[in-house]
């Protein structure tokens, strides 16, 4: 998740100081991905460092305000038009896991599919609630409507773990069925024992 993106289309908004913008960022994100203080100024200073935001005085409470620079908005603008890069995707957890369970001795896979499975769809129940809840009335503002995508995304992503998890699990009945009805190896037949009388011993 590209904070340093999040940060720099919060400050395109205007000057914002750190703790400002961790409660923007949460509220925009339903504090779907909570950000401490320390995450926020650790990625403020790179970009600093990067020419990309500037220290712009401080507001009457005397917090340290930060804007976005000119080269900041040429790294933001060209984030929003890039396709976030799917062809090398990040660690997923569940798909390592199922992947080192196949075969693993003493552990029942189709126990961590169920288990899994029961867990994703209570998730997807949960944001499923959330989202009537942010449906109840009209969304007021960016913030409301942000959250809604992120709920709606979090549902979608459930639903297709789910159907995932559906196929692992007939993947190997289809497997374990293949198994079973695989005919036996022929057996290899056995020498003649040393010293048996065959046709070569009679001679």
């Amino acid at each position: 998740m590209s904070i340093r993106h999040g940060l720099l289309a919060l400050l395109e908004r205007g000057p914002r100081y750190g703790s400002q913008l961790r409660t923007e960022f949460e509220s925009r994100t339903g504090s779907t991905w909570p950000l401490n203080v320390g995450q926020v100024y650790t990625t403020l200073s790179r970009l600093e460092r990067d020419g990309l935001v500037v220290q712009d005085g401080e507001d009457d409470q005397g917090h340290a305000l930060y804007s976005i620079s000119d080269d900041g908005r040429t790294e933001l603008h060209s984030w929003f038009e890039t396709p976030v890069d799917r062809s090398s995707p990040p660690r997923d957890e569940l798909a390592i896991k199922l992947a080192m369970a196949v075969g693993a001795p003493g552990v029942d896979i189709r126990a961590v599919i169920q288990s899994q499975r029961h867990h994703t769809v209570k998730a997807m129940q949960d944001y499923t609630r959330l989202k009537a809840q942010a449906l109840t009335d009209v969304p007021a503002n960016r913030d409301e409507v942000a959250w809604l995508l992120v709920l709606e995304q979090l549902i979608f992503q459930a639903e297709a773990e789910a159907r995932w998890l559906d196929h692992c699990e007939a993947r190997l009945v289809r497997l374990a069925e293949a198994a079973a009805t695989e005919p036996e190896a022929p057996t290899a037949p056995r020498s003649p024992a040393r010293g048996a009388s065959g046709p070569r011993a009679r001679r």
